[in-house]
């Protein structure tokens, strides 16, 4: 009985920023457990090493380059993932980009390209999949956001802004499409190892120092332990479970 609920073996996955990070560990992880996939990223070279190292599980695997802020961008991804994966049954929202600066420094330009990438291509690729999954009578929507979803920043105003509206988007969705059979979730990660956070030891030793003497479990998270969280989320065990946020921050959002 516990092994069907969290089997996800067959089904098919789109995972946007899924070369590399958090995303592509997300994948590894479908992947070993029977998941079909299409990653999405801007990167072909990226991409391609991301593919080389998902083709070991056996599973059919798919890479596209495009850029999920532009609606023909996305409408062009879902088309892909649908011809090529025969259906969605399970799409996780992961492409981010941050930009760290006092907000009173922050360009139009750069507010709207953090806006656009975290937060808009996450509605338009929900938006885009939702007929596929209603046909499918089901479906699974991840969106990873942050600890910044629920804290302010000093220092990225629009990612915590953007990361924010990803939770409230979540719960809107899973209003509108509960009658559809559509669960839609978030993740909140906490301090993790990624090309994203990477600058910030050297940049910010001062504030590096802190989020460590933060972290109850007294390390900073690897993109590995969301694998269980994001499994969890896509099979049946969460058919229940629907517009909520799911800290994996090791202890961090706790005081």
């Amino acid at each position: 009985m516990t092994i069907s609920l969290f089997d996800i073996s067959g089904k098919s996955a789109i995972v946007t920023g899924g070369n590399g990070g958090i995303g592509l560990a997300i994948a590894e992880g479908f992947a070993s457990y029977g998941v079909n996939l299409l990653i999405i990223g801007r990167n072909e070279d990226k991409n391609s090493l991301a593919i080389s190292r998902l083709e070991k599980f056996g599973t059919h695997v798919f890479s596209i380059v495009a850029d999920l802020s532009q609606e023909s961008d996305v409408k062009r991804v879902i088309d892909y993932g649908n011809t090529n994966l025969n259906l969605v049954d399970i799409l996780v929202n992961n492409a981010g980009i941050n930009i760290r600066k006092p907000p009173q420094d922050f360009s139009v330009n750069e507010w709207d390209d953090v806006i656009s990438v975290n937060l808009k291509s996450a509605f338009l690729m929900s938006q885009k999949v939702y007929p596929f999954m209603k046909k499918l009578n089901g479906g699974k929507i991840i969106n990873i956001g942050s600890m910044y979803s629920v804290f302010g920043s000093d220092w990225s105003v629009a990612y915590s802004s953007s990361k924010a509206g990803l939770v409230q988007m979540s719960k809107s969705l899973a209003l509108s499409w509960a009658k559809d059979n559509i669960q839609v979730n978030t993740i909140l990660p906490g301090w993790i190892k990624t090309d994203l956070t990477a600058p910030i030891e050297d940049l910010f030793p001062d504030r590096f120092d802190i989020i460590n003497r933060r972290i109850p479990t007294g390390r900073w998270g690897e993109p590995d332990d969301l694998i269980g969280t994001a499994i969890f989320l896509s099979s049946s065990a969460s058919d229940y479970l629907t517009g909520t946020s799911i800290p994996v921050d090791g202890g961090y959002s706790s005081f």
